[in-house]
């Protein structure tokens, strides 16, 4: 029988053996990751080692198998953290884009702990526009962008986001926990979230949820504008270039 020898150089091989781990993260020995990459046994055993005493893998002294270790981690939060910090800066392009092809102001509103915060926003064409208010912290029952953050948000985060009262801001506020849990299940079939005068009566707003690597909602890209101007046709008009730039963020979040 022909040995498996695998191609690419040494890096290209060990780069391989740690992404066999990133799915699930799954025990593995040298055998199996042999037969997995195609990489002949003798030098998945060698690139094992280098990785080991690296810190990217580690080895159950019980099973003699590997998993990622400490090293991985560190990437890994390191990665985390970078995308946090940067995400202004990774949704501000496609914002910019969107309000000039819709011609409505545009913001974004991130989760932070149990709490959603306006952080960016770029205004609109129209003589008549929504102004938003950068570093506003927003309410979660009314506001487009955090009802769609919580939307597709565990159920128990959701449960501790919402422990006090619903409070009312206009005749339209959802101030019935029930009837706010119904309308998460109907943005999540839809994929946006509305609000249309809940907050104030004029303003109407429609948002998209943005997803990070580990597939949880972290931001919402919102379009905001007079009531009058935010008619059933337009919203429904704007569904679908919202979704797709809330996508495109998401992909830059390795989502």
């Amino acid at each position: 029988m022909k040995p498996k020898s695998g191609g690419g150089s040494s890096t290209e091989k060990a780069l391989k053996i740690l992404l066999a781990f990133t799915l699930h993260n799954r025990e593995m020995g040298t055998l199996t990751l042999s037969q997995k990459l195609d990489i002949h046994k003798s030098t998945v055993s060698r690139l094992l080692h280098i990785l080991t005493d690296y810190g990217f893998l580690q080895q159950n002294p019980s099973t003699k198998k590997y998993r990622l270790g400490r090293s991985a981690a560190k990437l890994g939060e390191s990665v985390k953290t970078s995308l946090s910090s940067s995400l202004v800066n990774i949704a501000s392009p496609h914002i910019s884009k969107l309000s000039a092809e819709m011609g409505e102001s545009i913001a974004l509103e991130v989760l932070s702990g149990t709490r959603v915060y306006l952080v960016h926003h770029v205004e609109g064409q129209n003589h008549i526009r929504f102004s938003f208010k950068q570093g506003e912290e927003v309410p979660l029952h009314v506001a487009a962008g955090a009802k769609t953050i919580l939307a597709f948000s565990d159920p128990a985060f959701v449960s501790r986001c919402l422990k006090t009262r619903l409070h009312r801001y206009t005749d339209k506020t959802i101030t019935s926990r029930k009837a706010f849990f119904s309308e998460l299940e109907t943005i999540r079939k839809r994929g946006v979230g509305f609000d249309r005068g809940e907050r104030y009566e004029d303003a109407y707003a429609i948002a998209a949820p943005i997803f990070s690597h580990e597939r949880v909602p972290v931001a919402a890209v919102i379009m905001a504008g007079p009531a009058f101007r935010m008619t059933g046709s337009f919203l429904e008009a704007a569904e679908e270039p919202l979704k797709r730039t809330a996508a495109a963020i998401s992909s830059q979040l390795y989502y």
